[in-house]
Formats: C-alpha cells, structure tokens, sequence
C-alpha cells in the first residue's frame, strides 16, 4: 500500500492485519454493550479487549468497495501501522457483517474490506495529547448526512496499552476499535469519516460507499 506522511509517499507492506475489538475504556459501559449484544444472539468475547486476526488483503484504500447483502454497516476507528519500527496513526472504517456477527464474531470482521485513508501521523507527534482527538462518522440517511458517531480518544483504551496487549509488531496494522453508535448500530451505503486534531489543527479524512451485491440462495 502507499501511504502520504509528513509531505511524503512511503510505501507500506502491511503483513498482518488485527481488528481490535471491545476496546472501550469505560468497562462498565462494555460489559452493558457486551448485554446488548448477547441479547441479540451475539456470542460474548472470550476477553476484553480481544484482537481478531484478519486476512492483511482486507485493508483497502478504496471509494467504493462492494459487500453480500444489506446487513453490514461501517465503524469509524483510529489505524495504527508500524513501519520498520516507526509508529503511525492513521483512519479507517471496520466494515462488518451484521447478520453474520451474530454467528460469528470473528467471521464477520472476515467478511468485509476495511477502507482506509491514505494520510497517516507519525504517531509521537499526537502521544502528548492523544486522548484529545475527536473521531466521527456521518451516514447517508434519505439523502441527507447523518451524525452516527463522534468522540474522543479518552473513550478508547490508550492506544499504547493495545500495541503492548495484542503484540503488533513491524509490518502490521490495526484497527482499535470505535465508538457507540447514535440511535444504534445500522446498515448504510455512504460514509464520511474524519479524526480530527485540534492542537495541530489538522485532519485525516474517509469516505467511501458500499455497494450491496445480492445474496443467491
């Protein structure tokens, strides 16, 4: 993949891909959510956090990616890649099967490309004040765009702390996870997304549709 970072191209060979999942940083407010989806037939995480392992070709720097059916949605979420050592923060989408999810987790991170932006940080100039970037995420809704999330870093667990947890490592990339969804968790086909610093007042930027392709009994 090629990336644009500090004015420059670089080229990325991403070897492993790992979609962090249940990373919030209020544990009371996980396990309520854990709750929530046990109610719908979502089988609970073995721990938390967990770190699902994901085919490294699912990350895509693409406008238009295309999906089985009309039951996935898109998660917006902070992207860490390490090249050679160095550390990055980037922006990405967690693409996910819905109705699969309440099968199988981890099938379901499986089965969806996961969009990324093609801007990355180097990840020590926003350490100092990582917990004050904002993440959000609009959706296309009867034509009109929608706010499905926005909140800061402070409501993930430190991004360091999931590094060390998950052992990611040169040549990787992760998603981290995301925030609640507003007026909860929903197909769409249109996304824009953004992860905003407001010391550097600067922005890295998504957006992306998905194209439903239909399912052949």
């Amino acid at each position: 993949m090629r990336f644009v970072a500090e004015g420059r191209e670089i080229e990325a060979r991403i070897e492993h891909l790992v979609v962090a999942g249940w990373t919030g940083r209020d544990i009371g407010a996980v396990r309520h959510h854990i709750e929530e989806l046990a109610a719908l037939g979502v089988a609970p995480p073995s721990q938390v956090p967990l770190f699902y392992r994901v085919s490294q070709s699912l990350l895509v720097q693409a406008p238009w990616i295309e999906v089985l059916g009309p039951d996935t949605s898109g998660e917006v979420e902070p992207l860490l890649v390490n090249l050679d050592g160095t550390l990055w923060l980037g922006l990405g989408s967690d693409h996910t099967d819905r109705q699969l999810e309440t099968v199988s987790v981890a099938a379901s991170k499986q089965a969806c490309p996961k969009p990324v932006s093609p801007m990355l940080w180097r990840f020590d100039t926003v350490a100092p004040h990582l917990d004050r970037l904002i993440l959000s995420c609009e959706i296309r809704e009867n034509g009109e765009w929608t706010l499905y999330q926005e909140g800061t870093l402070a409501m993930i667990r430190p991004l360091g702390d999931l590094v060390a947890q998950s052992g990611f490592d040169t040549g990787g990339a992760m998603l981290c996870g995301t925030l609640g969804a507003i007026g909860g968790v929903r197909p769409a086909s249109d996304y824009r997304m953004q992860l905003r610093d407001p010391v550097l007042e600067r922005s890295l930027y998504l957006e992306y549709r998905a194209s439903a392709l239909p399912v052949v009994a």
